[in-house]
Order: C-alpha cells, then structure tokens, then sequence
C-alpha cells in the first residue's frame, strides 16, 4: 500500500519523493499504520517543505511474535534495501529494550531506520501518540536534535537541508552557485564524503567501548598484568620505537577487523546498484566508526598506563630489573607496549559481547523514552 502526498505543491527539479516505508506486524501495528501513512506525507511536508513525501506500509510477520528473536534493525534495514527507501520506521506489538531499558522506540541515524513498540504507546489515544513517536524518529534520522521539543525553522541547519536534498535527489545533492548555475554532486563528490562524515558524527564512535563492557574489563585487566609484569618490564625496554610504531598499527588493526568480523558488522553488497552504493557509505561509516571507537579506547588506556606506572613503579624498582638509569621515556615505552597488548585483549573481550550490544554500540541507536515527546505536525 502507498500513500503519497497532495501534488499541489510542484516538486523542485530533479528530485524524487523521499519515501518512508512503514513495516508492521500483522495485527495492531498494521493497522495502525494504515491510516498514519495517509497523515505522514502531509505532516512531513509541513515540516520539511524542501522536498516531496510518500509513506509505504509493508506487512511484516517476523516484526512481531512470530520473529520473536528476530533484530528489528537488521530486518527493517534489510527492507528498506530490497524495497529501495530512504527511511523506514518498523511498528511491533513487542517490548523494546536498548541495553536493560525499556524504551518507546530508537533509532539509528547511520543506517536510515527506526523502530517504535506499539504497547508501550499506552492503550489511549494510541493513534496521536504513534504519530508523534513516528515523527519524533524521523527527525532523529534526518539529524536534528531531539532534546529540543519544537524547534523552529530558523533553527535548522544547513546540514539538515544538504541532507534532505540527498534523500531527494537521483543524482546528488543539487548546488545552486551563485550565478544561478545548477549542479548534481554525483556520488564520488563531496556530498557522499560529507553524508558519510554525518554518518560518522550519528555513530558517537567516541562512546563505542563505553556500551561495550567485557571489552573494557579484558582491556583493564592485561593493562593492570602488563604493569605488574617485570618480563614486560624488560620487553619493554628492548623494542626500538619502529618496533612500537608496528605493534601499536597492529594492535588497533587486528582489534578493529576482530570486532567487525565477530559481530557480521560488514554487510554484503546486494545486486541493486542504489542499494549497493548504499551499502558502501554504511561499511565504510562502520569502519570508521569502529577505528575512532578503538583510538579512544587506545589513547585513553596509554594515558591511564602513563600515570599507573609512574605512581606504582617506583624507579629504583624499574632500574633493577632494566639495569640503566630510568627517565620518563622508559615510562612512555613501558605504557606503548602494555596499551598494545590490552587493546588486542579488548578485540578478545569483544567476542564475548552479544551481537545485539554490539550493534547498538556501533550503530548509535538513540532511546525515545517518552511515548508522548515531541508534538510535531498537530
């Protein structure tokens, strides 16, 4: 079933309607998204008059009971490929979680796709409140910011209308130069590299390991062994600097390719071209992502192991087992070696960590905890 909005209003060259699809499981969900998709491309198109809008609602029977153990995410993600749309919102009647907290719905910015639990909407006036929620996501996935209630048109970026003309546009982003000229930035332009710097920026790949707990305890716990260890005292203490360049490179790439390939975070490429490019952005986005995530990781043990080593390992200590006078540069190499050593242990922690906590730490998904937030398009 599809839903487009009225075509009063003439289309901007070039562009084609940015089409929401609504996957909902059999029952309730569906048909509450019946009558929402014929809202949805009117209240967006109030909101975001730049581009046209059309809503698509799917039946999908694993998005409810029967996909009990079904990752809504991927399955909605994975439709939204094969159908060809931009954003898709998935509506089930099961409760969701992010981590142990219940929430209303989430989202990820990166891959283009929402999820919204429909018991969690109350049992009154369950029709607004899905509304708002559904409205509330898409806003998340276009990158504007959620803790703002009602922000105003002024107040949006200009980033959020690059992105718009993006999701609406066959070619590329259109520029407008100064003289009137009109251009498509293609794929291989800026517009893709700055798509996926934002794709990037919505992964928070700065707090990558904080949602990811045995990562940090396997990386604690060699870092806090390598300190104690007088064997990796005198190790330490042979490795010329081009020995600690290559084990640090190695150390965050077999740490990065580990968490990846444990968790399937690499999607295949489909036979779809829009969809394959697609696919791309998302696979170098998550690359990125988990690079930064093991960069922080890694800058942040080396400098807990500075400061561990000098205040425990007294010099007089170091100098009987190293046997030459101690400065601070034995410290530093001390601590290069010991933060190699515990992020390859933290690519070990990783294995251990379910796919589900991984994939919400490396995709930023974003908890709406509140059923009634956000009143846009009443």
């Amino acid at each position: 079933m599809e839903r487009a909005g009225s075509q009063g209003q003439e289309r901007s060259a070039g562009q084609e309607p940015v089409v929401v699809g609504l996957v909902a499981a059999s029952g309730l969900p569906h048909e509450l998204a019946e009558p929402l998709a014929d809202e949805l491309p009117g209240l967006l198109r109030s909101r975001y008059p730049e581009v046209e809008w059309k809503a698509i609602v799917r039946v999908e029977p694993l998005a409810g009971t029967a996909g009990r153990s079904a990752d809504l995410v991927q399955l909605t993600y994975k439709r939204l490929l094969r159908e060809g749309w931009k954003l898709a919102i998935c509506l089930t009647d099961l409760p969701l979680h992010l981590g142990r907290r219940p929430v209303t719905a989430y989202a990820s910015a990166a891959l283009g796709v929402g999820v919204v639990s429909v018991p969690a909407l109350g049992a009154v006036t369950v029709e607004s409140r899905l509304r708002d929620a559904v409205l509330r996501l898409i806003r998340g996935l276009l990158g504007e910011d959620l803790s703002d209630r009602r922000p105003s048109d002024h107040r949006r970026r200009p980033i959020l209308r690059r992105r718009l003309r993006e999701l609406a546009s066959p070619v590329g982003a259109v520029d407008v130069e100064d003289d009137q000229t009109v251009q498509f930035v293609t794929a291989a332009g800026r517009g893709n590299l700055r798509l996926l710097l934002g794709m990037v920026r919505a992964n928070r790949p700065w707090r990558l390991v904080v949602g990811l707990s045995r990562v940090l305890v396997a990386a604690l716990g060699t870092a806090a062994f390598g300190l104690s260890s007088p064997g990796i005292w005198l190790i330490a203490d042979g490795m010329g600097p081009l020995r600690q360049a290559l084990l640090t490179l190695a150390s965050l790439s077999v740490t990065c390719v580990l968490l990846i390939a444990f968790h399937g975070l690499w999607e295949q490429s489909p036979r779809d071209r829009e969809a394959r490019e697609r696919v791309v952005l998302i696979n170098l986005a998550t690359a990125t992502t988990v690079a930064i995530g093991i960069i922080t990781l890694y800058l942040a043990l080396f400098v807990i192991n500075v400061v561990c080593g000098w205040a425990l390992i007294a010099p007089g200590v170091l100098l009987s087992q190293v046997r030459h006078q101690v400065g601070p540069g034995d410290y530093v190499s001390l601590a290069l070696l010991v933060t190699a050593l515990a992020t390859i242990a933290s690519a070990l922690g990783a294995a251990l960590e379910s796919a589900e906590t991984v994939r919400e730490a490396a995709y930023g998904y974003r908890p709406d905890e509140t059923p009634d937030a956000g009143q846009d398009g009443r």
